[in-house]
């Protein structure tokens, strides 16, 4: 069984807070390597605290155990951290038809994201630029919560990382 078969299983599982984006799409799968008869998954959670890393990472090992691999070992890899810039840019549409804000690709990474000038953010509903920060945190860490200013639609932008 190749690493490729294996990212075409993984296809089917879905990250349980954004049910739009699978494993691949949100990049968090980082490698996927047979070792002395055993298949090892690298996973990076979108934050090292991610409530829902511990769902994914049995999700991909139960996928894997569907497909017919019993020795299969994931594991959770924290350095270095997960960038938004590993979204794959379909995960970007789908977010956006979803109606999250995605993260701006050219955005992330490099400093420290205090130090970096507001995301350009437009509502997903109508298109309106300056949206209100209702809070720095939405429904999960990784997402703002915003409302548009004007037609009031409340909507999550994922940050950049």
């Amino acid at each position: 069984m190749s690493a490729d078969a294996v990212r075409v299983w993984l296809e089917d599982v879905m990250d349980p807070e954004i049910p739009v984006l699978n494993v691949n799409e949100l990049g968090v799968v980082r490698d996927i390597v047979w070792s002395e008869g055993r298949l090892r998954v690298d996973v990076t959670p979108t934050y090292s605290g991610c409530p829902a890393a511990r769902v994914i990472e049995a999700a991909i090992e139960a996928r894997i155990r569907e497909g017919g691999i019993d020795e299969v070992e994931v594991r959770r890899v924290l350095t270095p951290p997960w960038s938004s810039t590993w979204m794959r840019p379909e995960a970007r549409e789908k977010l956006r038809a979803y109606r999250i804000v995605p993260p701006e690709p050219d955005r992330a990474g490099g400093t420290f994201p205090w130090s970096r000038p507001a995301p350009r953010i437009e509502c997903p509903a109508c298109g309106a630029p300056e949206p209100e920060r209702v809070s720095e945190f939405g429904s999960t860490p990784c997402k703002a919560q915003y409302r548009c200013t004007r037609c009031l639609e409340p909507f999550e932008y994922f940050k950049c990382i």
